[in-house]
């Protein structure tokens, strides 16, 4: 009869041992909480898109909360080059990439074999045309002379725009890629003086020089306001449009047509003239 109790006594000690075991080890335990639903895989779609900071990155940053409600989550890659955007299009690394216009867009595919597309038009910084002794263009007499930027790209692009003003005429087909042995017709007989780009601001104070073309950033650090200060200045048909570029097999995407719908919206538009206040224009 002892021997039966001792056995019972061990038996019911053994019992309330291991059920005071399993107690410490759940006490204890790492395991993690079941995850609840906000923490869920996401079946939004996830869209790349490369840009660089100022101001594409931040015209996507905006966009971001729209394109959620369509299912899009929108994930921003910054880069600080203008080469890597499009090689990493083209091998999938990204989705999209904004930060170019279609003359470089162009160039680039031609020089590394490439099928990027653009599908959007977003916007401009523009180059325009500034003066301090004149108004208006016609207000410009015989001899009298315009500077514009010495460096190839802006000079031919400087050009282009004083072609479409009417100022003076280029030889056929040159467009954007004219120097000034590419002026045809020049019935006031100016003086086209190339200079370096930053210095185009401040020689609109000397009197010998009646009106310069200025790229938008070196108007804007010279005090001058695009909108406001420019007699002329390029327009939503620039090529120099800045575009929203995918890979010509994606170009109809339904999530990347939604983030061209995003990008050339109203909302945009809006954004784009309250934040940078003529520095860029909308191109839509």
């Amino acid at each position: 009869m002892s021997r039966i109790k001792n056995h019972r006594y061990f038996t019911l000690l053994l019992a309330v041992l291991v059920s005071l075991s399993l107690v410490l080890s759940g006490c204890g335990s790492t395991t993690e909480a079941p995850k609840t639903g906000s923490d869920t895989p996401s079946t939004n779609t996830v869209l790349k898109v490369g840009a660089t900071p100022i101001p594409h990155a931040e015209i996507l940053e905006h966009i971001k909360p729209a394109l959620l409600k369509e299912g899009i989550d929108l994930q921003i890659v910054n880069y600080t080059d203008y080469v890597r955007p499009n090689l990493d299009l083209d091998t999938d690394d990204i989705d999209a990439n904004f930060f170019q216009h279609t003359p470089y867009l162009d160039s680039f595919n031609q020089d590394h074999s490439l099928k990027n597309v653009s599908i959007a038009n977003v916007h401009i910084e523009p180059m325009g045309i500034y003066s301090k002794k004149i108004t208006k263009l016609d207000d410009l007499k015989n001899g009298d002379t315009i500077a514009i930027p010495n460096d190839p790209s802006n000079a031919g692009r400087a050009l282009a725009l004083l072609a479409k003003a009417g100022i003076l005429k280029l030889k056929d087909g040159v467009g954007i890629k004219g120097t000034v042995n590419d002026i045809q017709d020049n019935p006031k007989q100016l003086k086209v003086t190339p200079l370096d780009a930053p210095q185009l601001p401040r020689v609109l104070e000397d009197p010998k020089v009646n009106a310069a073309v200025i790229n938008t950033n070196f108007a804007i650090e010279g005090g001058l306001n695009p909108m406001s200060d420019a007699i002329i200045m390029e327009d939503k048909d620039s090529p120099y449009a800045n575009i929203l570029v995918v890979k010509d097999s994606r170009k109809n995407d339904p999530a990347l047509q939604k983030l061209s719908k995003a990008l050339t919206s109203p909302d945009v538009k809006k954004f784009i003239e309250d934040k940078y206040q003529g520095s860029i224009v909308p191109a839509f």
